[in-house]
């Protein structure tokens, strides 16, 4: 079944009967040849690249819920590649790339919208800070263009830009950053994999792997043995958890982001912005509610919700920024699970053991990296070397001295 204006136009002539489920809801085979642990926005993507692009056969993904229940869905939707360092910039320019022509690729609107995002300077340091990270954007391919206090006026005339404390003096600004819907990015890859036939298990939790002689063989399961030949775990906040199983230790703490919503208001935020002298970043959705978020909530946790002090800091950044949002009422807020690596940059690369490969530590950076992070993490299933954008992504890399610092903070992972 293929979505058109035409479909949908015939659908509402007809009563709507034409519709059919969007992926199917088989049973687990005995064994596959790659199996893909969690199935959020990572583990379903990769599956899609694998069949679609890899041509690879065989594939299941398992998911301990229902597809798209962990951080896929709570997020703030932000998609961008404004990074600065080499082992990062490319890579998410890459998963921009894909973004731009992704609901052509699996045949579902996923809103993929290119608003812009533009990152506020308050200082003549961040200004230096900023100018070099755009440079760094245009030799690696993305766009950026550095504003002055004018032409961010002339875009927010709102803001408050004589803030004594945090005065707006300019901005760095991505064209081609936007907003992407997170819950219809999850269902269109996971129809896409499903149409290339991968199987997509729910409510299948992993608990244990069966290794032997240093080799992966299968996953011992809530539904039962799986056997595998292959094994690619993507499962964001829970892989500390999961990986356990399999006797590993990961450089990863596990921490609770809280994302929020304020009520419907009229068109004002046509962009994205980030508070340059405070961790706060705030879009406008379609329905006119306000959505926003901060820092991580600071402590270890696996639960979806977060507490109040990280609410009111984020609170504050918002009013330093717009004070007329202290007009607006909060609708709701929620939490995911995020993953932190030691130097706040992913890990995508094969573990100890044989035939199984780890996707994780994304800190904030994990919905803009959907498309990039599953196809890079298939092209390693696949092809057993990495994708010339993650060559820098190993696990290995802490013992080594290789990290990539993006934010330059130290290695604790609420600094990053």
């Amino acid at each position: 079944m293929r979505f058109s204006g035409f479909r949908v136009f015939k659908e509402a002539l007809t009563g709507h009967h034409g519709w059919k489920p969007l992926w199917r809801n088989p049973a687990p085979q005995p064994g596959y040849d790659y199996v893909i642990v969690g199935g959020g926005g990572h583990g379903l993507a990769t599956a899609y690249y694998l069949a679609t692009t890899f041509r690879q056969a065989r594939i299941a993904v398992l998911e301990r819920g229902w597809l798209g229940q962990g951080n896929i869905g709570r997020n703030t939707t932000i998609i961008r590649s404004n990074y600065l360092l080499p082992g990062n910039e490319p890579f998410y320019e890459f998963s921009m790339k894909l973004w731009e022509g992704l609901e052509q690729a699996f045949n579902f609107n996923a809103m993929v919208s290119q608003r812009g995002i533009l990152n506020l300077i308050h200082s003549d340091g961040q200004r230096d800070a900023y100018r070099r990270r755009g440079n760094a954007m245009l030799l690696a391919g993305a766009d950026a263009e550095l504003l002055d206090r004018d032409a961010v006026r002339a875009m927010y005339p709102w803001l408050n830009f004589d803030n004594a404390r945090f005065p707006i003096k300019g901005g760095l600004l991505q064209r081609r950053a936007g907003t992407a819907r997170h819950d219809g990015v999850a269902w269109g890859y996971a129809r896409g994999a499903d149409a290339a036939g991968v199987d997509l298990i729910q409510n299948c939790e992993v608990t244990g792997f069966r290794i032997e002689n240093g080799k992966i063989r299968g996953l011992e399961t809530s539904r039962g043995y799986i056997g595998a030949k292959t094994v690619g775990v993507a499962v964001a906040g829970m892989s500390g958890k999961v990986m356990a199983l399999a006797g590993m230790r990961l450089p990863i703490e596990s921490h609770v982001l809280q994302a929020f919503v304020s009520e419907g208001l009229k068109p004002v935020l046509d962009g994205v912005i980030t508070f340059g002298a405070g961790h706060f970043y705030v879009s406008q959705s379609d329905k006119g509610g306000l959505v926003f978020g901060g820092d991580i909530d600071g402590y270890n946790s696996y639960a979806q919700r977060g507490n109040l002090p990280v609410i009111e800091d984020v609170a504050e950044g918002g009013m330093a920024l717009m004070p007329a949002i202290g007009r607006a009422r909060l609708l709701r807020a929620w939490g995911g699970i995020m993953d932190m690596s030691m130097d706040g940059s992913p890990i995508i690369d094969r573990t100890p053991v044989e035939g199984l490969f780890l996707n994780a530590g994304w800190c904030y950076g994990g919905f803009k990296a959907t498309p990039a992070s599953g196809y890079c993490f298939a092209h390693l299933l696949a092809t057993g070397g990495p994708h010339e954008t993650a060559t820098a992504y190993r696990l290995d890399r802490f013992a080594r001295g290789a990290v990539i610092d993006e934010k330059g903070m130290g290695a604790q992972p609420n600094l990053h």
